[in-house]
């Protein structure tokens, strides 16, 4: 017996697959299927691990309107929304930025004030610290090291777990989990578990900051469980999602940034050797438009019709929006695959736009300032001790990045 396929299903099964992988010789660009893509038009259709079509946006423009369009939701437990991995049954409570307003809006607005520019500014001297103090023990020791373990991994994981109020000792145990929420390949039961033991850690840490206040993030959060603002696992649950996002994403950003530069070294050079501030400021920017780790798309659902670039996209439909091809979008970054760290690159969509625009941000550019300055002029000879070919990069996860960074001096 043969079964029917239908014309949809059919359709379904000649797009191509998304993610797309990248081309093995260029892994800081965009994958190839994206810009054929892009190259194709500003919308096309793309297959999910369930068979389903959603949308994939690749210009800019379009980006940008649609993640500042009131009628995208983010909510995926809304029918159509394009789920990357399969959610395990039992899967329950998210975090806010899998929401939609006015709900996301409230609980965003309760941890925005430790991330406001002047507060972050105020972190940098000991930002700086914790840097100097990472090199210091990475330069007396042996040659050649692992910089991702050395330095890009613990400095945001110790400038988070400071600014949450999480004790460092505590690391491994976040961030093996961290790793298994991040892996598109695992599977649904073992994220589901990962997501409930991290839970149950800041759950725990709720009720010792609940009977032992301190002057961080966690302690102004339970305040507001006591008022009944927000439950206790609600506030575990904002404790999971601002200690992955700050310590993975930045601490991918510091080896492969490093990683494209000593690919780069002329740019590494004129990054070193700078006194000037609004530089290092310009080539974080860059290196965020150019690498863009972020590399599985925003996610939305259409709430109602949208016409956009000459296209209609119904109401129910899933819309996927790659960062990393937007930030090479040649109508708006002119030879957008040349790595130039003088450009003007602030308009990237690394960290999203509109009301789900990346809440820690300043965080971030402040630390890569930080760290990318004080690596490249306390270690001048850093080279790779290796070839770039051997180097292990994330392409399992929702985080690109590096597993491992050999270098040596």
């Amino acid at each position: 017996m043969t079964s029917a396929v239908s014309p949809a299903d059919q359709r379904g099964a000649e797009l191509p697959e998304f993610p797309m992988a990248r081309a093995a010789k260029c892994p800081f660009d965009p994958p190839p299927g994206l810009r054929d893509k892009q190259r194709e038009g500003p919308l096309g259709r793309v297959r999910l691990w369930d068979g389903s079509t959603p949308w994939v946006v690749t210009r800019h423009a379009d980006q940008r309107t649609l993640l500042g369009d009131p009628r995208v939701s983010a909510d995926l437990h809304r029918p159509g929304y394009p789920s990357p991995v399969p959610i395990a049954p039992g899967s329950g409570a998210v975090s806010f930025i899998l929401m939609d307003d006015p709900e996301h809006g409230r609980l965003r607005r309760m941890v925005t004030a430790p991330f406001a520019f002047k507060r972050i500014e105020a972190m940098r001297p000991a930002v700086q610290k914790i840097t100097d103090d990472l090199l210091d023990a990475m330069l007396a020791g042996p040659r050649p090291v692992d910089l991702v373990q050395a330095f890009a991994l613990p400095l945001p994981s110790l400038v988070i777990c400071e600014l949450l109020g999480v004790p460092y000792g505590d690391h491994d145990f976040f961030q093996d989990n961290s790793k298994v929420l991040i892996n598109r390949e695992v599977e649904p039961e073992e994220r589901l578990a990962a997501s409930k033991r991290l839970a149950a850690y800041l759950g725990d840490l709720v009720g010792e900051k609940a009977a032992h206040p301190a002057d961080d993030l966690l302690s102004g959060l339970v305040g507001r469980v006591e008022t009944g603002e927000l439950t206790r696992d609600d506030v575990a649950q904002m404790g999971v999602l601002l200690l992955i996002a700050g310590h993975e994403t930045t601490a991918n950003m510091i080896a492969l940034g490093t990683l494209a530069l000593l690919e780069h070294p002329d740019q590494l050079a004129l990054l070193r050797d700078t006194e000037d501030p609004k530089l290092v400021a310009s080539a974080v920017d860059e290196l965020l438009r150019y690498l863009n780790i972020t590399h599985s798309g925003r996610r939305r659902v259409a709430l109602a019709d949208i016409e956009i670039a000459g296209q209609v996209i119904r109401e129910g439909e899933g819309i996927i929006v790659p960062n990393d091809i937007g930030n090479r979008d040649p109508d708006v970054f002119p030879d957008p695959d040349r790595l130039d760290i003088a450009r003007d690159a602030r308009h990237h969509v690394a960290f999203g736009f509109g009301v789900h625009q990346c809440l820690g941000q300043t965080l971030a550019r402040m630390e890569l300032q930080v760290a990318y300055r004080a690596l490249y002029r306390r270690v001048p000879g850093l080279r790779l001790a290796g070839e770039l070919a051997d180097i292990p990069f994330k392409h399992d996860g929702s985080v690109y990045g590096v597993y491992e960074l050999p270098v040596t001096w």
